[in-house]
């Protein structure tokens, strides 16, 4: 006998046991009594999605990494007040964003506690905004897990050509929360059969950076340089403008004190988005399209036109796609040229996953080529890259015939995506070598600035 099951907490878990058997699996918990425990604890919208279905295989792995005896996600859906994300003024949308994600995420943990208490094994799946993962940082994924795809598979909305997801009532002015669970319930939900996304191109018309497209593409990059301009890569750039800086005039020729003043507000009280207006301007949802299908004009003119002719610094990478597209679109807004702060990459898995989500298709034109990476040294890897027809294909292994071959030790590589390390001397040194045009790789580099 162990020495520990003569403690007194040992013995008094078997008489209430009955027996030191491991107790049976519980049965499934009934949907109908857990929607409404969610929504009782701050839920507006609720659905259940096993973790097992098919659809759910690209985030099954990372579920079960962080809590391995998930077998249900809960996806939670929590209504903003439309107005206050409406406004021009970006301090009372922040607000809404904010206190709405603390409430998100304090109901999720209210659920949690309300499943432990019927012995039931739940975590809230990083909940909504911060924190994350941020080890991660420069090497993968920061969140525990993708709430859209899960919100989704549960039936309660479709992605917009925007990349929001649209809840058929509340439209896109929710905040999302995922839950894995242990248990099983007596009934899951499925997908909407329509997406009520209403593809009007508000979205289009009043993105400042031109990220997304009337033809449905994003462009990832551009999004998140301005966008996400105080959050962590722009904060990284600042940080090094700081660093750089040789005396307080210095930093102010690179940093304006507007700007200083902004990111101090954001380290205080919560990174603020520059512009979300995507979400601002968005039409749809049974609750929301009254105002846009019986006054268009004047919907135009109280929700879109004030955000489209706001003047304001809009944040581009120089060379991109977004600072030809504000300069013709809004010539009334400031262009200025930063970092996204992207290229802090820390492996190689890292920056073959990245480049699609920073490729500029409006740089790539005219581009037509294929690419072998061969990545030596600490980290082996081999990749193709192909470029055509302003698109962008990144395959395992050496495929196709290849119009330009790269062969790099992965540490060369990595710091010369971080600044650190400078290409001509690598290739003198023999550290990257290439067979076939440098042109190639050239235009290869202008359709990923940083």
């Amino acid at each position: 006998m162990a020495k520990w099951e003569t403690h007194p907490t040992v013995q008094r878990f078997y008489e209430k046991a009955g027996s030191p058997a491991k107790p049976p699996v519980s049965p499934p918990l009934d949907a109908d009594w857990l929607k409404e425990a969610c929504r009782e604890a701050g839920a507006d919208d609720v659905g259940f999605v096993e973790l097992g279905r098919p659809e759910m295989a690209d985030q099954k792995k990372e579920a079960l990494a962080f809590f391995p005896p998930a077998k249900t996600l809960i996806s939670l859906v929590f209504r903003m007040n439309r107005e206050n994300i409406r406004t021009p003024a970006r301090s009372v949308a922040n607000m809404e964003f904010h206190h709405q994600t603390d409430e998100t995420n304090d109901a999720a943990r209210r659920i949690v506690g309300i499943l432990e208490g019927r012995g039931v094994r739940a975590i809230n799946a990083g909940g909504a905004g911060f924190p994350m993962e941020a080890d991660r940082w420069g090497a993968g994924k920061l969140w525990v897990l993708s709430h859209k795809p899960v919100a989704v598979q549960a039936g309660l909305g479709k992605m917009g050509i925007h990349r929001n997801v649209i809840h058929p009532r509340f439209g896109n002015f929710i905040v999302l929360a995922t839950i894995a669970m242990e248990a099983e319930v007596t009934r899951y939900d499925r997908p909407l059969d329509y997406n009520p996304c209403l593809e009007c191109k508000l979205c289009v018309s009043a993105c400042p950076t031109g990220a997304i497209g009337a033809d449905g593409h994003f462009d990832f990059a551009a999004c998140y340089t301005h966008n996400y301009r105080e959050f962590m890569g722009g904060f990284n750039d600042w940080v090094e403008k700081v660093t750089e800086s040789k005396s307080p005039l210095d930093y102010r020729k690179k940093v304006t004190p507007t700007e200083t003043v902004s990111l101090w507000q954001s380290l205080s009280y919560g990174a603020n988005y520059k512009a979300a207006y995507c979400m601002a301007v968005c039409p749809a949802g049974e609750e929301v399209i009254s105002p846009f299908l019986t006054g268009r004009k004047e919907f135009l003119q109280e929700v879109v036109k004030p955000l489209q002719e706001k003047k304001e610094i809009i944040y581009v990478v120089p060379g991109s796609d977004a600072e030809g597209y504000v300069k013709r679109r809004f010539p009334h807004k400031t262009v200025k040229k930063v970092a996204n702060g992207l290229s802090g990459q820390y492996s190689i898995k890292a920056f073959l996953a990245g480049i699609p989500v920073v490729f500029q298709r409006g740089a790539s034109k005219g581009l037509e080529a294929v690419y072998h990476f061969t990545f030596t040294g600490k980290e082996e890897a081999k990749a193709t890259v192909i470029i055509r027809n302003q698109t962008l294909q990144v395959l395992e292994g050496h495929q196709e015939k290849a119009d330009l071959g790269v062969v790099a030790d992965s540490e060369t590589w990595l710091g010369f995506l971080r600044k650190e390390a400078n290409l001509v001397w690598a290739l003198l040194r023999g550290k990257v070598r290439i067979k076939g045009s440098p042109r190639l790789l050239l235009a290869f580099g202008k359709c990923f600035p940083s």
